[in-house]
Parts: structure tokens; sequence; C-alpha cells
């Protein structure tokens, strides 16, 4: 029989009744999985299909040299595979969205090398087939930085910068006619942000995270497809309650992935490259995370070296794994990649 989640938790908390009081232990565990075949990078973009996830594109540093390829890595099987890249037509891109949806992955938008600067191309990955094909240009134009995701049997595209900040969302159905692929939609009350991002949950999204001239943004929202809900701020925001005196949750840059109906959001750029990451409750609209020392940060690590504090990472996601791969600090690309186990226990 399978452990559910809550026996595990209830093992977690009888174990720890049992330690002296002397005893301190921190819950969660990075475990280094196997490294990125391909060349180390950052501001990739990343989709999960059937037990896969997919790595396309990025950045490495070297005379803005942006990259084009695609692999794949097999959850179940810790090992990665070579895709095709995207097609000759397509530049080479950085900061791209990218989703999944009824089994293939999309990449749009982004920052490329040469004028303008930005792009608004959408391309579809057929993991059958290894190919891609070229769909409607995104209908809100170029930029770099925007969040993508699906819910509700669409995909979803918005915000980000192209030369302004934007807070604009469109819907994305790969079976309309071609030049009716995208449609605008309204509702989104939210701040205009970069590099923000999304996780699903249950085909809920939750938006939010990301920079608007240069202050970290501290709104948070969530959509079924039909109705935007502001949720609580993921800062200290509220004065007349206490739940969120220690949050240090709003960062650019950062991924997240979803585990047993918890959201997490991990690394990326809080004045300065972070390791530490938070958990969501969507029952409870609230966070919790390392300003008790609850959860355990990337750069601690139960096997293998410790992964380095990063921005800029991507992030797999199968609703009961996680996984964090690539990134950058400095001038220095990752190419190390780490799965969290969120009840495993460290002295």
């Amino acid at each position: 029989m399978k452990k559910t989640t809550l026996g595990i938790v209830l093992a977690a908390l009888s174990f720890l009744a049992g330690c002296t009081e002397d005893d301190e232990y921190t819950q969660g565990q990075w475990i280094r999985r196997s490294d990125f075949d391909g060349v180390a990078r950052c501001a990739a973009s990343s989709f999960t299909i059937d037990g896969k996830g997919y790595l396309c594109c990025g950045y490495r540093g070297s005379n803005r040299d942006l990259l084009k390829d695609c692999w794949a890595y097999d959850i179940e099987g810790n090992y990665w595979t070579q895709c095709a890249n995207l097609p000759a037509e397509a530049s080479g891109r950085h900061e791209a969205a990218a989703f999944a949806l009824d089994g293939k992955g999309y990449v749009t938008t982004g920052a490329i090398k040469d004028e303008p600067d930005y792009v608004a191309d959408t391309w579809e990955y057929d993991p059958v087939s290894d190919t891609w094909t070229q769909k409607d240009d995104f209908a809100g134009g170029m930029r770099r930085g925007a969040i993508g995701f699906s819910v509700a049997g669409y995909g979803y595209v918005g915000t980000g910068y192209d030369g302004n900040y934007l807070k604009d969302f469109y819907r994305f159905d790969p079976n309309a006619a071609a030049g009716s692929q995208w449609q605008i939609v309204n509702g989104f009350e939210g701040g205009k942000r970069v590099n923000g991002l999304a996780f699903v949950i249950d085909d809920v999204a939750y938006v939010g995270f990301g920079q608007n001239n240069s202050t970290y943004t501290e709104d948070f929202y969530s959509f079924d497809g039909t109705t935007w809900t502001r949720l609580r701020d993921i800062a200290n925001t509220n004065d007349d309650e206490d739940y969120d005196d220690d949050y240090a949750i709003a960062r650019s840059y950062a991924v997240a992935f979803v585990i047993d109906g918890k959201g997490y959001v991990a690394t990326g750029d809080r004045s300065g490259v972070t390791s530490d990451y938070w958990m969501y409750d969507p029952g409870q609209d609230l966070w919790y995370g390392d300003a008790d020392d609850d959860f355990t940060p990337l750069t601690s690590v139960h096997y293998g070296t410790g992964g380095s504090s990063r921005s800029q990472a991507v992030s797999f996601s199968t609703g009961t794994r996680g996984f964090v791969v690539t990134g950058q600090s400095g001038n220095s690309y990752f190419d190390d990649m780490y799965e969290l186990l969120p009840y495993e226990l460290e002295d």
C-alpha cells in the first residue's frame, strides 16, 4: 500500500517526539540527481510531459551565446537524452515562456542576440515524433521574462518586459485555426512584472513574484481559467496579523514546482542570489519557510556536493516530485540538478 502524505508527516512527528530536547532537526532534503548533459546555462525554459522534464534554450554567458537545444530528463530513470533542436528559423533565446498542454510542450517569446532583442514566435514540441512545429505568434507581442502555465485545457502567457513592464495575459488554444490561437484574457488586476512565476495545483494556477521597476512584487493571485482571485501578499504587509511577520518570500528569477498539493518556490534573486525555499498551502493561503529554520536550504545536501545559491534556474514537477536544475550566480553557470524530498529530516 502506498504511504500517504499524512502518514509520512505523522511518522515524522512521532520521531521528533522521541528525540531529546538537545536534538535539533530541519525538514526537507535536497538530493543531487544526474547532472544536466548539456552545457551549463541559465534562463532556460522547461515543461514536464509524461514523467519527463524538458529543458530548452537558455544563455551560457559567452559572447551572448544563446542556445536552442532541447533535452529530456527521464525522472524515473535519472538520465538525460538530447532531443531535436529548435528549427533553423527559430532564434536561440533565453527568458522564454513555456508550458505543457495535451502531451505537447510550447516555447514562446524570449530575448535573442540580435535586434529587435525580443521575439514573439511560438513553437510546439511533440515528444512522440521529436519535432517542432511553428504556431501563431504570441498575440501580446515581443517580450522576455513572461509567465507561462496551463489550466482548464488552455495555455496562458502574460506579463514580462518589452522595454516596458507588462501585465497583460493571453490564452492559447493549439486546436484553433491559424491566426486565432491566441486570445486576450481580461481581469488580472495585479501589478506589472518581469521574471515572475506560476505553479498549478488541482487545475488552478497560482501567479506572482518577479520585479517591477527594480522592486520585488508582493501581490499573489489564483486563476482557474475564468476568475482571477487576489490572495494574501507574499510579504509582511498585514499589520493586524502576525502570520506574515517572518515572510522573506518575494523574489525574481525563482523556480516553482508542486509536491502533493503544495506549491514550492525556491532559489532566485532577492537582493542577491539565494538558496532558500518556501512552501505554499493553498488550503490556508499561507507560506512556510526558512525564517524559523524549518526547512533545509539547497546548500545543505544529504548526498554529494551541496548546491550553490542561484537564480535563473528551471524546474520540473510531476505533482509528486520536484527538481531544480541549471542556473547562475555571478559569472558562474551551473549544470547540476537537485530533487527536494520535503518529508526527510536532517539532524
